[in-house]
């Protein structure tokens, strides 16, 4: 009996024992790949909540949210503007007040909206002894809190530059977006000694088609119909974990946008009665 307990053991502990492969790692975009939505307005909510800024910018904010979410894909106008914004309203706050600020909103609205399916794809990679990073262009603050919170290795994002460890409003560089996520990663993998022939690429934007064309094993999530076209033709996998969303995309956008005006009302009224 002995002797078969201890065999049990050896062959759990062999099984547990994942082989690494120092020279691979994955890549996950994080806006409607990783999470439901755009983390970016999901951060300017809770900005909003703060008083960082007004009832009219969060109002600008619902109806690029609303669009992202209906019609599946970003507006790049639309994505340099919130990021801008975002920066705007960080100017000359400290990067601690920031990060603590992200920990908070990250609890109150981004938990709840990872995908189940995408958090399986990432916790594969780990357990294949890969390592796993986030590339968005949502800034760094909010990709590492991320990243962090799902055991992840590491994340790539747009940086702020800061003074003194005071936000300046500006941009260190670029925002890291389509070719520059690219780049950002070409640069990790030199760095890291990556082989990105064995590396694997996942995002829902066309706009990421740079990212994917790197890796040897690319995939579409939840992706935007030119994104779902080229991965057919290309032979990538998709995987799509959204629910019904084809056959209700009318209604729901009606549905949003009237949310989003009752809610602008609401906050409206919030705001005046706050003032009174």
């Amino acid at each position: 009996m002995a002797g078969e307990a201890a065999a049990s053991i050896a062959e759990v502990e062999t099984a547990l024992d994942m082989p690494t492969d120092p020279h691979s790692a994955a890549f996950f975009d994080v806006d409607n790949t990783v999470m439901q939505g755009a983390s970016i307005f999901h951060f300017a909510k809770g900005l909003y909540r703060r008083d960082f800024f007004t009832t009219r910018d969060i109002v600008g904010a619902a109806y690029k949210q609303a669009y992202f979410r209906i019609a599946g894909v970003e507006d790049p106008e639309h994505v340099a503007e919130a990021r801008n914004s975002a920066l705007g309203f960080i100017a000359g706050h400290t990067v601690t007040e920031i990060e603590e600020i992200a920990e908070e909103i990250f609890e109150e609205a981004m938990a709840h909206r990872i995908w189940p399916g995408t958090r399986a794809l990432a916790q594969m990679h780990l357990d294949e002894g890969q390592r796993v990073w986030l590339v968005t262009a949502a800034p760094i603050e909010i990709a590492q809190i991320i990243a962090r919170r799902l055991g992840l290795t590491g994340a790539l994002g747009t940086v702020a530059e800061r003074v003194d460890g005071v936000y300046t409003g500006k941009l260190v560089g670029e925002m890291l977006h389509g070719p520059g996520k690219a780049e950002a990663i070409k640069a990790l993998a030199a760095r890291e000694d990556l082989d990105l022939s064995r590396c694997s690429a996942y995002s829902d934007s066309s706009n990421d088609l740079p990212m994917l064309g790197l890796v040897g094993d690319p995939c579409a999530i939840n992706p935007d119909a030119r994104l779902r076209a080229h991965a057919r033709v290309h032979g990538w996998r998709i995987r799509d974990y959204r629910t019904g969303r084809k056959a209700v995309r009318a209604g729901l956008l009606a549905g949003v946008m009237a949310g989003a005006a009752t809610g602008s009302i609401a906050v409206a009224a919030a705001v005046r009665r706050h003032q009174t």
